[in-house]
């Protein structure tokens, strides 16, 4: 007999199969995070994109080989302090204080034009984007291959933190934002590359196993694209290999070829260096950091983002003294509104909205303290773009009246 238990159960892993939510997310439904927790979680994210900037930093560019171990920088206390003036950071910044401005919601043309008034320097794609910004080319073709050549490259990859540390176990929220922010200058592997940092980030604030953080991350992203190839590359070569440094071989063969490296800076190769870093530092934040940044190339970015991955999932509460202890919480983030504390605010504003647009509630504990309760979401992943055959324009232009907002014009 077919009883309805059974026919209960059916209908739980029907659901299950449709939505690729795990069979233990489908019976939870929803995941409760302490605003407590979250906020030590999410200002350890914060800390370990600074440290990892900052150590790194004498190191960026040097290397096209794994750097020797007697050439990394020493780690001092001070780093803490060393990254304000960092446009890892602070270009992050200015698509917060877009949403902080604007609400959660604020639109792709807003967010250009924002990042259009940016005085800050910038390279790669991040410059080729504002500069097709200013020049009246909005939003999404200001990152579209046919207005500039490198936009499978690193930049929103190296941006794209704040958009998991706001959205603690939304990850259709971080994958929102790259759609919004990610395609002021990139596209394709280079925007997806974002989204699979926000996701891993969103999935830190639940996972410690870094494995389990970064397959999360990949749910995110189109699964034809280059960069999926990419991190499962990564996680099958972890199992096949204990070393870093035969890892590294198979990546510098593969990703520097002329199949693979489309872009100057290309995405794939520092995402690599990133998981490299995730995967074979076994959870200990300075070996995590310290191989991501002897893998070489863009060696302080790197290990910035595998820096604050990590320390996501542990929280400040778990990290030794010495990461954090001579902060300055009063210098403010070169070209920014914000000190730390003022950073770590508005990012728990933000994630509030977030919560609140996925259709989650605050609640109180037994102890009268707040607790984010978070619907369980399967993400959804952008539509599949090819950096090598790139689909129509848009034909996006940026009106008189929103052409007067922008007070930088392009020099032409």
């Amino acid at each position: 007999m077919f009883r309805p238990v059974k026919l209960a159960w059916v209908l739980v892993w029907t659901l299950v199969l449709a939505s690729g939510v795990s069979l233990a997310q489908a019976a939870e439904a929803e995941r409760r995070l302490p605003v407590k927790e979250y906020r030590d979680q999410m200002k350890a994210g914060w800390i370990g994109q600074i440290i990892g900037v900052s150590w790194g930093a004498p190191t960026e560019g040097r290397y096209r080989q794994i750097m020797p171990e007697k050439d990394m920088p020493p780690f001092k206390s001070s780093l803490i302090n060393d990254a304000f003036g960092q446009d890892d950071l602070y270009v992050e910044m200015t698509f917060l204080r877009s949403m902080e401005q604007h609400g959660l919601e604020v639109s792709i043309r807003q967010a250009g034009i924002d990042f259009a008034n940016s005085g800050y320097s910038l390279w790669v794609a991040n410059d080729a984007g504002r500069r097709n910004l200013r020049q009246g080319i909005a939003p999404p073709d200001s990152s579209h291959p046919k207005f500039h050549n490198c936009a499978g490259a690193i930049d929103y990859q190296i941006e794209a933190d704040y958009s998991g540390l706001i959205a603690p176990g939304m990850p259709n929220t971080a994958i929102g934002m790259g759609e919004k922010f990610g395609r002021l200058m990139n596209y394709g592997d280079g925007m997806y590359a974002g989204q699979f940092i926000g996701g891993m980030y969103a999935e830190a604030f639940f996972e410690k196993d870094v494995t389990k953080v970064i397959e999360a991350g990949l749910k995110c992203i189109p699964p034809e694209c280059l960069y999926a190839e990419m991190v499962r590359d990564m996680l099958r070569w972890r199992r096949e290999n204990p070393q870093w440094e035969k890892t590294w071989e198979l990546v510098d063969k593969k990703y520097r070829s002329r199949d693979y490296y489309i872009s100057q800076l290309d995405v794939k190769l520092e995402g690599a260096f990133v998981l490299t870093g995730l995967l074979y530092g076994n959870g200990d934040p300075d070996q995590t950091m310290i191989i991501s940044c002897r893998c070489g190339s863009d060696s302080d970015c790197n290990p910035s983002s595998s820096g604050g991955v990590l320390f996501t999932t542990l929280g400040v509460s778990k990290l030794p003294e010495r990461f954090y202890k001579e902060l300055n919480e009063t210098a403010v983030f070169s070209h920014t509104a914000y000190t730390f504390p003022a950073l770590i605010d508005v990012s728990e504003k933000l994630a509030r909205q977030a919560l609140a647009k996925e259709g989650g509630r605050v609640e109180k504990d037994a102890n009268g303290e707040e607790v984010f309760v978070i619907p369980v979401r399967a993400p959804k992943p952008s539509t599949f773009e090819d950096l090598r055959k790139p689909g129509p324009i848009a034909g996006s232009r940026f009106t008189d009246e929103e052409m007067a907002q922008i007070k930088t014009p392009a020099r032409r």
